[in-house]
């Protein structure tokens, strides 16, 4: 009976709480009343008139100011500390006020004893109370009874700091959630056996024992910029206890500066394989690139668009960005909109291998850099489309880098891939060779400076192995990987883009940087933890299958050749291949040769492509028979 009137209760109208809140007011000033008249013995006693007036006015006055706050607005089961110091506020003006025309009624019209000064102050006091009382009493059986703890799932929560205390109140605000915050976790020896929030602060050091002791379903990370590694470690432990983990987004996302509950959210993949972040010299960037005509190809893609973004921080000139397919350069309109409204950028839905139209555009413009980013990239497609890859690949990169130096633009940087080292696949080998292309012609001329950078495989860009994995969960499984002990390295998008940009800007001419990309990850155990940060259990709700090596894939990914070694530069994660010098008449004669066979046997372009670059060995592919 109890528990369905408190159910009811929570949502009745706002004029039952104002009517709960004078009953308080009533009964203390009867309080107040008894007490002055047991108490108050060497007092006048109250005349009818007195008692009566005390009822009226304090009762009036406090109506009108409780309104006036709009306490009867808040809801009482969400009751917090915002609301219990506005009750504090209201209470003490209204008291003010009574006090104020008291003396005004005393001293003016000649009443003495309107309301006695005794009553006004207990009653203050005795209101206060019961008002506090009573709403913390009624949280307290809403959590308890009508929505108890036993049915909750619990929380811990990882960061004893403003962030972590804000996240537990938003639990605490949302019991609709039905999650119950257990304890804070810290590495600080400042904050560890601290009381936050009536919730004690634990070392780091017991997290592990913690929640495999208690019945935990989520631990959420709350420290804002925690280190990668850190935040690795700390999942994995959670994942072995087959505790869920959710972040805390940074504090620039908060809606108007408030942390909201849907806000928080699972923690992504990609944050777990994120490394420091890199220090990106901006002075030397925007030396490099104030006022210049930028040329950036690709510009819709998942390189390009980033270039982009990161370009439009600087003062640049002008932007010319490239690309052909149509559906992603409308989204790229729409960003270049929302963060620049277009200044100074054309974006040209055009073929890089369309020469006419390319020597056109590089005529018009004349552009001072050029990111050339356009590029066919998925191995086994190229390997079934071998044409394709020569004339983008090598056609389309050939013909951007004779018009950059008949055009009088002053340095050219190629985006490659570690797939052009020791290239088992067509894809990689056509990178190879506009590599080995662009470095050559760096040589022969004094206009134009060619630098060439590699990475591996990127984090969320288009096709990787991430959104992959990704939808196969979605859809049940199976997912599946090509080999159980195939790794690859990996790098955010922002992270090669910042890299890219400014090995640009270092570069001398004729350059091949390659960065660091940190330690080699087993897609496997990719596989594994995606799985488990989804809340799922390998071989019961999903299967991972493996399908073989695809064609021209390789087991182990490399960022140098055999007979290459590497120089240092000034930036930490930025080096220098010193790779084999081609000589550029040799070079251009073999890759014409090469470009006026795209459109003949595939066998036979691949068997030239071999030629240019002996180091060309093909794997699980059909033009395995021409490695020797």
């Amino acid at each position: 009976m109890i528990k369905q009137f408190v159910q009811k209760m929570t949502i009745l109208p706002s004029w039952v709480i104002i009517l709960f809140d004078l009953c308080c007011v009533v009964l203390a000033v009867t309080l107040a009343i008894i007490i002055r008249t047991t108490f108050g013995a060497n007092l006048p006693h109250l005349s009818i008139h007195e008692i009566y007036n005390s009822y009226l006015y304090i009762l009036v006055i406090r109506t009108l100011v409780f309104i006036m706050f709009g306490t009867q607005k808040m809801v009482v089961r969400y009751t917090n500390s915002k609301n219990l110091l506005n009750i504090i506020f209201a209470c003490i003006v209204a008291t003010l006020i009574l006090y104020g025309s008291n003396i005004f009624v005393n001293k003016i019209l000649d009443l003495k004893h309107f309301v006695p000064m005794s009553i006004i102050f207990m009653e203050l006091t005795i209101t206060l109370v019961l008002l506090i009382f009573y709403r913390i009493q009624f949280k307290t059986y809403y959590l308890e009874t009508i929505n108890p703890s036993k049915f909750k799932k619990n929380i811990v929560i990882f960061g004893a700091g403003e962030s972590g205390i804000l996240t537990k109140r938003v639990f605490d605000r949302d019991q609709i959630s039905k999650y119950n915050v257990l304890s804070f976790f810290d590495e600080d020896p400042n904050k560890i056996g601290m009381t936050l929030e009536s919730l004690k602060v634990r070392p780091y050091s017991q997290l592990s024992e913690y929640l495999a002791k208690y019945n935990i379903s989520f631990l959420i990370i709350s420290i804002q910029n925690l280190p990668a590694p850190k935040k690795n470690e700390i999942t994995e432990i959670a994942l072995q206890n087959n505790v869920k983990v959710l972040v805390v987004p940074p504090v620039m996302k908060w809606i108007n500066g408030e942390l909201s509950f849907k806000q928080i959210r699972k923690i992504k993949i990609e944050e777990l394989l994120e490394r420091e972040p890199i220090n990106l010299d901006k002075t030397l960037v925007s030396k490099d690139l104030i006022s210049k005509t930028i040329m950036i190809t690709g510009a819709a893609g998942s390189i390009g668009s980033e270039i982009v973004r990161q370009i439009m921080e600087f003062d640049y000139g002008k932007l010319i960005l490239i690309d052909n397919a149509e559906t992603p350069s409308f989204f790229l309109t729409n960003q270049c909109m929302a963060r620049r409204q277009m200044r100074q950028i054309d974006i040209l839905l055009v073929d890089i291998t369309d020469k006419v139209r390319m020597d056109e555009i590089m005529k018009t413009h004349k552009p001072d850099v050029i990111y050339h980013a356009a590029a066919y990239k998925h191995v086994p497609l190229m390997e079934e489309n071998v044409n394709s890859s020569i004339k983008v690949n090598v056609e389309g990169t050939k013909n951007l880098a004779d018009l950059a130096v008949r055009y009088g633009t002053k340095k050219f940087v190629m985006v490659s891939t570690d797939k052009a080292v020791n290239p088992t696949s067509v894809m990689g080998a056509s990178k190879r060779i506009a590599e080995i292309y662009v470095q050559s012609l760096n040589f022969e001329q004094d206009t134009t400076k060619f630098i060439t950078t590699r990475f591996g495989n990127v984090l969320g860009s288009n096709g990787s192995v991430i959104p992959v994995f990704r939808e196969q969960i979605e859809n049940g499984g199976p997912i599946t990987v090509t080999h159980p002990d195939i790794t690859r390295y990996f790098m955010t998008i922002s992270e090669a883009c910042q890299l890219v940009i400014t090995a640009g800007a270092m570069g001398k001419g004729g350059e091949i940087f390659i960065f660091d990309m940190g330690e080699s990850v087993r897609i496997y155990d990719l596989a594994v933890k995606m799985i488990k940060l989804s809340g799922l259990t390998l071989g019961k709700d999903i299967t991972i299958e493996f399908s073989g090596l695809r064609q021209g894939e390789k087991l182990y990914e490399e960022l140098l050749a055999n007979q290459e070694s590497t120089k240092q530069t000034d930036h930490e994660k930025i080096m220098i291949a010193d790779v084999r010098r081609y000589t550029y008449t040799d070079v251009n004669q073999q890759i014409n040769y090469l470009i006026t066979l795209k459109d003949s046997d595939q066998f036979e372009i691949v068997k030239e492509m071999k030629n240019i670059v002996p180091e060309f060995k093909s794997q699980n592919s059909k033009f395995d028979i021409l490695n020797n």
